[in-house]
């Protein structure tokens, strides 16, 4: 791959690199894992590990991905009648990796998005994202587990926005508990949003509460809120959303969200899965 001089090429070409790098580390992980005799124990500890998906609702879990595994959230979206855009079908994976029992490092990427605007359509790539998560109190049971994240956007992509927009930098509190047998996961946001060469400050608080459902399945509900400091009005949702557990790696989920304000997207759906890649890259 050759990168041109100019800044937004050198960045596209970065991210892309980086991402081919992570997929690699994971290949060669899987094949030195294929390559060595398992014991019991080892076969068990790995083959026991579960997915935490972060995936399908707007809130991120406080709680981390097992140590030395990675994580894809592969899905796609799409979305009718946002701010400005009349209809949008996107890609767009996240990939996880724990380095630390409370330190997470996370890479967001779009690769494909088909908008349409009026009678004229156009395909294009979104944005990629860098950020690294951490456990500032580790909860058990009622007792929430505390995080903090932080992303930077490192590439803007060249498709256009939905409701909410997209950051230059995002700050994230975050919290995650099992009450008498409910799950929730609260955030709360701080993004630094750009609109030419004017910076603007936005937040959102999201809420997302799940159950499971007969063993295998699991029914999630949330509400969300977005001010639109460039709208100068707020982007509000409702999200509901179903998973099923094929296995504990692994994760199917779709869902649908409608938006409560006339800046909000009107209807988006939903699909995708979680994979906890079951071979651990060894860290020492």
């Amino acid at each position: 791959m050759r990168c041109s001089r100019e800044k937004g090429e050198r960045i596209r070409c970065f991210s892309v690199l980086m991402l081919l790098g992570l997929l690699a580390l994971s290949v060669v992980a899987v094949a030195q894992q294929q390559g060595t005799v398992k014991t019991p124990d080892a076969l068990s500890q790995d083959d026991g590990v579960a997915a935490n998906p972060g995936r399908p609702t707007v809130s991120t879990p406080a709680t981390l991905t097992p140590v030395g595994y990675f994580q894809f959230e592969t899905g796609t979206l799409s979305a009718w009648h946002s701010p400005g855009l009349s209809s949008q079908s996107s890609i767009n994976e996240v990939m996880k990796f724990s380095v630390a029992p409370r330190l997470e490092l996370l890479v967001g990427y779009s690769p494909f998005a088909h908008s349409r605007v009026g009678n004229e359509s156009s395909n294009g790539k979104g944005g990629v994202a860098l950020g690294l998560q951490g456990v500032l109190h580790q909860g058990e049971g009622a007792r929430p587990t505390i995080a903090v994240s932080y992303f930077r956007s490192v590439y803007g992509g060249d498709t256009p926005d939905l409701d909410i927009g997209s950051s230059r930098n995002s700050v994230l509190i975050l919290a995650s508990a099992d009450v008498k047998g409910f799950h929730y996961d609260t955030n709360f946001l701080f993004n630094e949003v750009i609109d030419a060469a004017t910076h603007r400050a936005q937040f959102g608080q999201t809420l997302s509460i799940s159950h499971g459902i007969g063993g295998k399945f699991g029914l999630s509900g949330e509400i969300w809120h977005f001010t639109q400091p460039f709208l100068r009005s707020n982007a509000v949702g409702n999200l509901w959303a179903v998973n099923y557990n094929a296995r504990k790696n692994l994760v199917f989920d779709g869902g649908f969200n409608r938006g409560l304000t006339n800046t909000s997207t009107r209807w988006e759906v939903f699909a995708g899965f979680t994979y906890l890649l079951p071979h651990k890259v060894r860290l020492h």
